[in-house]
């Protein structure tokens, strides 16, 4: 029996197939009121884009020799290892991991990507982070652009975050959402196209979402996350087990792998239902924040000048962790340089704030309130 979960999102659509109804609800469950996502029936889909993911060694095998047996080259993708062999003349992809133990089959030009993995769970996440990308092309060659920023949404008014890491972004994005009742529309990055009426609408881009120990505590969600854990649940399976342990014991401390910080990976359904956090399908921008977080500081608005710049949007280049391997995207992987050019005129003219944040969540959402409100 073939399982289906359908994604919808503005000017696209697509479906993730599977034999087993543990990958497409999986699917269901990553992507979820962000991106529309349904259980459908297969016959319903077979015209979509499609991602079929299954649980079966025999092809994984069959296509783990056929690869090695082929001219091949080596690359990274998702932090692995990855072995590609192409097909110049159709334009086939055929690539395999070692661990997990992963099979790709892309077809491009029929909107068709095929997923052999040992063990349902890294199916799962693969199928849903290949569905990802997919859309992701669907949607970039639809004029949409991707910038990297984290925002909230209230009746259709949505907040802007913007920073390089550890700036602030997740921190301004949830604590609106925590305190004032904001929906949380993207915690790192957004898809964004200037509208018939001139604004720009911006629309989710699904992921797990990294919030450190800290903030955990200082929104008030560690006791929450660590009750849940407690009872059988768990975070996001990318999350390092550190982690995991950290939180099992009751330690709230910052965790280091060396420069790295360690956070917790959060699902997206998490929000609602672990935090009381609603999740946004979307909205049109009208405030652009640039926020530096300052142990000790006391709330205040800078003149720093800053406003958007080209780094500010993600690109082919910034995506290093997905490579697009398997030619999902047609397109660069930030959206077309016209597009982007229209995004950053049309967000030009929207009030522009750089604020400084302390460590003191309800001053923060206090002073952050009078930007949320016009």
């Amino acid at each position: 029996m073939t399982y289906a979960t359908r994604l919808d999102v503005a000017d696209a659509s697509l479906a993730v197939t599977s034999y087993s109804a543990d990958v497409t609800a999986w699917s269901r469950r990553y992507f979820g009121p962000w991106w529309n996502a349904a259980e459908a029936s297969p016959e319903s889909v077979c015209t979509s884009p499609v991602v079929a993911a299954n649980v079966d060694f025999h092809q994984y095998e069959r296509l783990h020799l056929e690869v090695i047996g082929s001219p091949h080259t080596s690359t990274t993708y998702a932090r692995t290892q990855l072995l590609v062999a192409r097909n110049e003349t159709e334009g086939a992809v055929t690539a395999v991991s070692k661990w997990p133990m992963l099979a790709y089959q892309s077809e491009p030009a029929a909107g068709r990507l095929t997923l052999y993995g040992w063990d349902t769970e890294p199916v799962a996440t693969a199928a849903a982070r290949l569905a990802r990308e997919m859309m992701r092309g669907l949607l970039l060659r639809c004029g949409w652009s991707v910038l990297h920023a984290s925002a909230v949404s209230l009746g259709g008014r949505v907040i802007l975050t913007f920073g390089s890491k550890g700036a602030g972004k997740t921190t301004t994005a949830l604590t609106l959402a925590a305190r004032h009742g904001w929906e949380l529309l993207a915690n790192d990055r957004v898809f964004v196209r200037v509208n018939a009426a001139g604004g720009v609408d911006v629309l989710p881009c699904p992921a797990a979402a990294a919030v450190s120990l800290g903030l955990l505590d200082a929104l008030g969600w560690y006791d929450l996350a660590r009750e849940r854990l407690e009872a059988g649940e768990s975070l996001h399976p990318t999350q390092d087990q550190r982690v995991t342990d950290a939180l099992m014991d009751g330690r709230r401390e910052p965790l280091w792998d060396g420069e790295r910080e360690l956070k917790a990976q959060v699902f997206p359904d998490q929000f609602p239902t672990w935090f009381n956090v609603g999740l946004s399908t979307g909205g049109q921008a009208a405030v652009l924040l640039f926020p530096r977080i300052e142990a000790g500081a006391t709330p205040a608005e800078e003149e720093d000048g800053r406003t958007l710049r080209e780094g500010d949007f993600m690109g082919g280049q910034t995506e290093d962790r997905y490579p697009d391997v398997f030619g999902l995207l047609g397109v660069d992987g930030g959206g077309t340089a016209d597009a982007r050019a229209a995004v950053a005129e049309h967000l030009a003219e929207l009030p522009h704030h750089s604020v400084v944040l302390g460590r003191d969540m309800a001053a923060n959402a206090d002073f952050l309130l009078k930007f949320a409100a016009g």
